[in-house]
């Protein structure tokens, strides 16, 4: 998989794409990732790359020049099954969401910032605009390495044990049960006798009930 993030900050998001999980994916050939500076691809002197809205409203937009001459340069070299915009008022982004791209080849997460992006941008260019909550951050350069850490971790293979990211939570609509380790115990707290006991259909029972028992109590909507 290819992922090419288009953002005004490239350093806020190189970071986070060159560690842990997402460098040893890299390391093993089954992700890419491109950063692509937007003010390389305007015209300005002074690498502008936003302007005031039309009808006088507060804030700057990023313009559509930049922007288009940013995604057909990157569409000259392949092509792309998903252009994504983050953006708070998309579609809310899911395990589910995660799993659906993870089974694509080539993606583009374009970055919002500012006041938003010429809305041209988004009625011509985007293919799916993508929201990673009700609420409003600074620029979507965050969002974006989340989108890319949810979804390169469910690759096959880049994470050691697969199952590990199929018990996640949200995997069945549930959320993950509790996990413990040793000491079995601590200071009087003791971990479930059931993990101890070494009997696999009573562990997955449990694992199962516990699930239930905390996504009805924490996440009823999920239960839906």
């Amino acid at each position: 998989m290819r992922i090419d993030i288009v953002t005004v900050l490239p350093e806020m998001i190189e970071g986070a794409l060159n560690c842990s999980i997402l460098k040893r994916a890299q390391d093993k050939g089954l992700v890419q990732f491109g950063l692509h500076n937007l003010r390389d691809y305007t015209l300005d002197k002074h690498r502008r790359v936003d302007d005031y809205p039309f009808g006088g409203e507060a804030g700057m937009v990023l313009q559509i020049e930049p922007v288009d001459r940013c995604i057909e340069h990157l569409k000259s070299h392949r092509n792309y099954d998903e252009i994504i915009f983050t953006t708070p008022d998309g579609e809310q982004f899911t395990q589910k969401t995660a799993n659906e791209l993870s089974l694509l080849k080539n993606l583009i997460i374009l970055c919002g910032h500012y006041k938003g992006v010429d809305y041209r941008v988004r009625e011509h260019l985007i293919t799916r605009e993508v929201s990673i909550g009700d609420f409003v951050l600074t620029g979507g350069e965050l969002a974006a390495a989340m989108i890319a850490d949810a979804v390169v971790r469910v690759i096959p293979g880049v994470i050691g044990d697969e199952q590990s990211a199929l018990s996640d939570s949200f995997q069945d609509n549930l959320l993950a049960p509790p996990v413990y380790t040793r000491p079995a115990e601590y200071k009087g707290w003791r971990v479930p006798e059931v993990l101890l006991s070494g009997h696999e259909r009573k562990i997955a029972e449990w694992r199962l009930e516990q699930a239930h028992d905390r996504t009805k109590r924490l996440r009823p909507d999920l239960m839906k």
